[in-house]
């Protein structure tokens, strides 16, 4: 299909895979041609590096062409989306990673360890489960890594573990912006704690593995994601205000609006996360997102009704109504937007996308696919 054939939804898609390629360019000429695997790949951030897997691959030579091996519960079965991506290249496999790994799995030279529930919402509803991915799971994953090195020296060539800016709970002030040096202030015993502190055990595992095991594992802080692929109902704020504009309703507010964050949108994202997984040092943690604007809740709500009004026509107001959910805000940080410059130096990580023209992508995406499976 040329370009001039595509649907907006694909044109909008085709485009981003292009700057994510442009931006990982050196990481996907190193994967090509070798094995990975992908663990959580149905969710929000398998959705479009899954996709742009497939993007490279059509144009690749057949030895160049990454294979890929998504491992996915599917406990809402495989989602239309990735089911077209089936290939020789790339497999679906169903297998929970609190599991042990399947004995003819094969191998792979690279792994991604993306399996988690990380929405609030979810991780709430289900923390003993959100505990055993980013634990249980995790140490299948480094286990096997640890075998295949121990096999075949050199044979595995490195891992991703995603972390999460939420392991450095709510800083202090003079902790804003937050670089990779701060311990955190994190309650261990809150509502949001069985994410938190998995997650905080998680990179301690990988440390370890790292130290003793020789296993090239590196650790990626994710800072507030969003793009095309986050679900319209998973919960996270800005798909609910996305979801109040589409349905021609006011835009809710949960908290008064004053907490700030920064917003990295997806390519960004995905471009530090393939640094982090080809170039990071072993047993290191880099944070990825961008580190302005510094967006208040408020103006983030004002932002999604003047893009919505400007694409579809949108009216509705923006209003503050407290949340149902007693704990939704306990142990909610006040304020996160971090430090990124050791992503930067080690690893020419450089985030473009303004908060703007991201905030209208997705915004775009969710219209255009707003009778979808995604949606």
């Amino acid at each position: 299909m040329t370009s001039s054939n595509l649907t907006p939804i694909e044109r909008l898609i085709s485009d981003d895979l292009d700057d994510l390629i442009r931006k990982a360019r050196p990481q996907y000429e190193e994967l090509a041609g070798k094995r990975l695997w992908l663990t959580g790949g149905a969710g929000f951030l398998g959705y479009y590096l899954v996709l742009s897997i497939g993007h490279w691959n059509r144009s690749a030579v057949p030895e160049r062409r990454i294979r890929l091996t998504v491992l996915d519960n599917y406990i809402r079965g495989v989602p239309d989306w990735l089911e077209g991506m089936k290939s020789d290249e790339i497999r679906l496999v169903r297998h929970d990673v609190t599991d042990p790994l399947p004995k003819d799995l094969g191998d792979a030279e690279y792994l991604i360890h993306a399996a988690s529930i990380a929405s609030p919402m979810y991780y709430r509803k289900y923390p003993l489960e959100t505990i055993d991915a980013n634990v249980n799971g995790l140490r299948h994953m480094l286990d096997y890594a640890a075998g295949r090195n121990r096999a075949t020296p050199g044979a595995f060539k490195g891992m991703l573990f995603f972390s999460t800016s939420e392991i450095y709970g709510d800083p202090t002030p003079d902790a804003i912006p937050t670089p990779e040096t701060y311990r955190g202030l994190v309650s261990c015993t809150g509502p949001r704690a069985c994410y938190d502190e998995s997650k905080r055990l998680g990179e301690t595992i990988c440390v370890i593995y790292a130290q003793t095991r020789d296993v090239p594992v590196s650790i990626a802080r994710p800072f507030n994601n969003y793009g095309p692929g986050l679900k319209i109902t998973d919960g996270r704020v800005l798909p609910d205000f996305a979801r109040d504009a589409l349905a021609g309703r006011d835009i809710v507010m949960l908290s008064d609006g004053s907490p700030t964050r920064t917003f990295c949108y997806i390519t960004d994202a995905l471009s530090g996360y393939l640094k982090v997984l080809v170039n990071g040092r072993r047993g290191e943690s880099y944070n990825i997102g961008i580190e302005k604007p510094e967006i208040s809740m408020r103006e983030l709500a004002q932002r999604v009704q003047k893009a919505a009004g400007e694409l579809w026509g949108y009216q509705g107001k923006v209003v503050h109504k407290p949340s149902d959910e007693k704990v939704y805000l306990t142990d909610n940080p006040n304020r996160r937007c971090p430090v990124i410059e050791k992503a930067r130096t080690e690893l020419g990580y450089a985030p473009e996308v303004d908060a703007d023209t991201g905030i209208r992508r997705t915004l775009n995406w969710y219209w255009f696919n707003r009778q979808g499976e995604l949606a």
